[in-house]
Parts: structure tokens; sequence; C-alpha cells
């Protein structure tokens, strides 16, 4: 492997960095088997060595362009893209901090040896999926390239296909490991390497460090020895057992009868999504045409995710026109789930919490019609909300709270659904050990056509739990930050200024869950606990430049009567938090 400079040369025109700098990334480019990216270093090499070194005076013909290329080489060459619990993600591109063929290759490389090495297969087998991001076929090839040189077996899904077929296939096929290409709901310029292991769930720690330590080792990506061919193309019929067992998931004689209009945001989702419509009896989707057909720069949204600001408005403009009884989107790699529905004569996104609260309701119904199922227990993130828990207990059934994110949802033992706030729900672990964006849909829109069948709609099923539970009101806040070092300042400096009041309310227990709390294992983050009964928590995004902050009020109803005062009365408390925590959390 290149040496890497030890300290970057961002800001520097001269001297010992910047030529250990150009030295670190002409020894990369030489070791790069893209073209492409091979270019592109080229280009940024010559603009750093032809803009001028001696950094005085004025900015010379050249200078500036010479002094944003050491700043970019600065930048690319400040360690190696970080190996976690998931897998790799960021911006394509040349060098080590970026995604690109050399990154991946390696990454396939410590893979398999940590399969070989640690799992004590000589010859795993790997299934690999992508979506239709930019080079995702070609770093899908370029692993099972690795893998077959190493002595395994790879098998590569037939097309570019959602995150949850290639989870299931892990399984299906028995395999030891699998490979999802894909940055999800990420923007156009990024892409990402997810890692799952054979039981179908992502990894989680000491899995992670142990890979990275394998990757690390790599010595060159040219060292790494690559196959021709030899892996396995795999055929519709992987993807029909997919669709087959996501179809199930709702009753065979339960209604049909609804109508639905479905975004992929530009994804993959579409035709797995209408295949497992049409398996399972339902009305063909109606598309968002626009937006229907994979396209890597996602034209018509700023940023593909439904949870943002705008990015189902072409879902709900076509609402709008043509009156279906839900709305359905996915984000692109359609792991995740988006409902909207006709409020009052005005469409709107039903919070995370709200669509996890109304899936745990038809599976609490399922789980009550069959008191011998081996799988009865509920969870959900501890950033989601508290009334999942509550109808658990309510029901008779076992809740647990597991941290942030599906690799650790999904290996609750005994798990019969789960979910997080951020649009993940897993309706079929069983099946789908992760969260599953194509079989979430169509149990919603199960729902919805047996409640339309009744007379009824989603937001009296979110009624009645409302009176039952009491009303959960959940909001978000997120600290965008130019520069990654100022999330572990923040989180220090909330560790040190514990507030006495939030929202007018005594903070009666403050967890700093870097500690572990209640058996969880430790991770960054900060949990209030109010007098009022509500929750604060804020923990640095594992994704993206941002500190997230996660707010929940609950306020008890006296009947149906008390449900809009009540409703009023915790908005009114959750308004009031995120005016204290934003101030709290201010950089």
């Amino acid at each position: 492997m290149p040496t890497l400079p030890t300290s970057p040369a961002a800001g520097s025109t001269c001297g010992p960095a910047t030529d250990e700098l150009l030295a670190a990334a002409r020894a990369w480019r030489d070791d790069d088997p893209d073209p492409a990216t091979r270019a592109e270093l080229d280009a940024l090499i010559a603009a750093a060595e032809a803009g001028g070194d001696d950094g005085a005076g004025d900015v010379g013909e050249g200078q500036g362009d010479g002094e944003a290329a050491r700043a970019e080489l600065a930048d690319r060459f400040a360690g190696m893209l970080e190996f976690g619990t998931a897998g790799l993600r960021g911006a394509l591109g040349a060098g080590p901090r970026r995604m690109n063929r050399a990154v991946v290759i390696r990454a396939a490389a410590g893979l398999v040896a940590y399969l070989q090495a640690e799992g004590g297969r000589p010859d795993p087998a790997v299934v690999i999926g992508y979506d239709a991001r930019h080079n995702s076929d070609v770093f899908a090839r370029d692993t099972a390239a690795v893998v077959e040189a190493a002595g395994g077996s790879a098998m590569v899904l037939p097309r570019p296909l959602p995150t949850p077929v290639l989870a299931f296939a892990i399984r299906h096929l028995g395999a030891d490991a699998g490979v999802m290409v894909t940055a999800s709901h990420n923007p156009p310029q990024d892409n990402g390497y997810k890692v799952y292991l054979g039981d179908g769930s992502q990894i989680v720690p000491p899995v992670d460090a142990q890979i990275a330590a394998h990757i690390a080792a790599v010595a060159s990506t040219g060292s790494v020895p690559m196959a021709e061919d030899g892996w396995d193309t795999l055929g519709d019929e992987l993807l029909q057992a997919y669709v087959e067992r996501a179809a199930a998931v709702v009753s065979p004689d339960a209604p049909r009868d609804v109508a639905v209009v479905h975004t992929a945001l530009h994804g993959v989702g579409s035709q797995t999504l209408r295949m497992t419509f049409e398996r399972a009896g339902f009305p063909a989707p109606q598309a968002v045409s626009s937006q229907e057909q994979p396209d890597p720069e996602f034209p018509t949204v700023t940023f593909p995710n439904p949870e943002e600001p705008g990015a189902i408005d072409a879902a709900l403009a076509l609402a709008a026109e043509v009156h279906p009884d839900v709305v359905v989107a996915n984000d692109p790699d359609a792991d995740r789930c988006a409902v909207a529905v006709d409020d009052h004569g005005t469409w709107r996104m039903l919070r995370g919490d709200e669509l996890g609260a109304l899936l745990g309701h038809a599976m609490i119904a399922r789980l009550s019609a069959r008191p011998d199922a081996e799988r009865r227990v509920l969870a959900s993130s501890i950033v989601s909300s508290r009334l999942l828990g509550a109808m658990a207990r309510a029901a008779g059934l076992e809740h647990r709270e597991t941290l942030t994110g599906f690799k650790w949802i999904a290996r609750v033992p005994g798990l019969a659904y789960g979910y997080e706030e951020a649009l993940g729900y897993c309706v079929d672990p069983d099946a789908v050990q992760d969260k599953d964006g194509v079989s979430a849909a169509l149990l919603v829109v199960g729902l919805v056509a047996q409640l339309r069948a009744e007379g009824r709609t989603l937001l009296d099923v979110l009624d009645d739990l409302a009176v039952a539970h009491g009303v959960h009101a959940t909001d978000a806040l997120s600290v965008r930050v130019s520069d990654l070092a100022l999330m572990p300042a923040l989180m220090e400096r909330l560790r040190g200024e514990r507030p006495e009041t939030i929202a007018g309310s005594p903070v009666e227990r403050l967890d700093d869950l870097a500690a572990g709390v209640g058996g969880l294992p430790p991770t960054d983050g900060l949990r209030y606990h109010l007098a009022d009964d509500s929750r604060v928590i804020v923990r640095p995004s594992g994704t993206e430049p941002k500190v997230k902050v996660y707010l929940e009020a609950i306020e008890p109803v006296d009947g149906a009567g008390d449900l809009a005062r009540a409703r009023a009365t915790a908005a009114e408390r959750l308004a009031a938090i995120k005016v204290d925590m934003a101030a709290l959390t201010a950089l």
C-alpha cells in the first residue's frame, strides 16, 4: 500500500508535506486499475505541481488552481475510506478516501481473507448484489473477480435489484456472506459497499474492525488476484423466490380492493414491487412515471430520500389528481418505505413512527391469531417512539429496544417485527433479516385494503392507538456540520453542560449511552428523561455529517373526546422541547 502522508497538506504550498502528498498520489495512481480514476489523479497531480510553490505575494496564473489541487489531494489522501458497520460509503472519485475500484478491490480482498481466517472457510460463498448507481455494476464485478481468484464462490444477482433481495438471497442460497453495492438514499455522487454475514444480518462490532484489519493488510491493489470469469450470474429464479415470499406477508383471504400510487425515486424498486403486488393479487400501483425508472443522477429530486422535504412531491401531486387510497414511496435501493395519506383533503406523509405503529398493529393482530408462533418479540431502536412498546405490553408480547440500525434490530432473538423511525421496517425476519421496503409496502397496503372494506382508514387506527396508549408525538432536528471534528466536540460539550430543565420540565435523568445503558452496547449518544415523561436523544449520524436530535412527548388521553386536546398539548410541548434543544445544540 502506498504510504499516506501523516499530516494532510491542505493549506500548505511547499515543503516536505507537499512532497509526501504528491508521492503518495503518484504511488496510488500507479496502482490504480481504473483508467478513469488514474486520469483524474494525473490531472490533480499536474495542477498541484504547476500551480506555483512559493506561497508568497499575489496568486499568479495557475497558482490558485495549484492550491485547490493540493487541498483536494490532501482530502483524498487523509487516510483510507473507513470500513465500519455500514461497510463503506463515500463520494465516487480517485484516491483512498473515495469510492473507486481500487478501494473496492481491497475491501473485497479483506472480506474474503476475514471469511477464510476467522470463519474457517477456505472456499467462502459470497452473494453479490448491486443497484443502478454509477459504477455499482463495476464494483460488483470486481468483488466477484476477487472472491473467485481467492478460491471462493461468487454469485451475482442478475441485474440491479433492491437491497432486500440481496439480504434474502444470502439465507436462501446458504451463502457465507453477502455484499450489496449501494449508497441507499445518499446523493448521486456517492456509492457504498454494505456487507452481510451468512445469517443475513449486517455486520456489527467487532467484525467490522476485524474485516478492516484484513483490508489494511492488503499491500497493494495490484497484488490482489482477480479472476477473469468463473462466477455465477444468478437467474430470475432467485428474484421469483423473493417475490413469492414477500407476497405471503398478506393473508390470501384478505381484501384486495385498493388503489395505490407508487414512486421509486429513480431507484431499483419499481419492478420488484410491481411483481410482488401482482403475485399477491393486488392491483398494480400507478407509478410516478418521471421517477419510475432507475437513473443514477436522480434528476427530479434534490436528495433521493423520502424523508427529505420535497422528495415525494411528485407522488403527492399525482395522488391529488387520481385520488388513490394510499401513496407508497421507496428509497433508491428499496429497503425503506414511506407512506402518505389523505388527511382531510391534504396529502401528507406519515412519520416513520406512525407507520411503525401501524405495521406493529398489523403484526400484533397476526400474532394474536397465532398464539403458537415461534417469533413473538417486537423491537424498535432507542430513537424510535415508545408507542410500540406500549402496544406490545398491552398485547402480552415482549418488546426490546436496540441501538440505532437494523444491524442491531434484526439480531433480537425471537424477532417477529422490528422498525426504526427512519422508515425502516422488518415484517418477515425469517426471510429478510433486515429492513425491507417492498414487503413493508405490501403489508401496509393490505392493511389499507382491509380498513377500506370496513369503511375506515389508517388515520382511524392511529386515533385508536392514541386513545388506548396516549398520544406519542415525535419530531427531530439535525445539526449539520462542515467539519466532522465538530461532531465529537459538540457531544463532549453536551456531556459537560447538563440543563436543569428542558421546555420547563426538569431533567430527571441523563443517560450517557457511551457507557452502555440498560444492557445496550456502548454508543456515542445522550438520552434525557424529563419529569413530564418526554424524552430527548442526541447522537451523531452514522452516515452523514450531522448530529441528530430525536424528540418525544407523551400525553395521556381520556377517551376519544379528549383526543384533540391531548394532541394539541403534546404538540405544544414538543415544539417547546425543539426550541430548547436547537439552542442547546447550536454550534
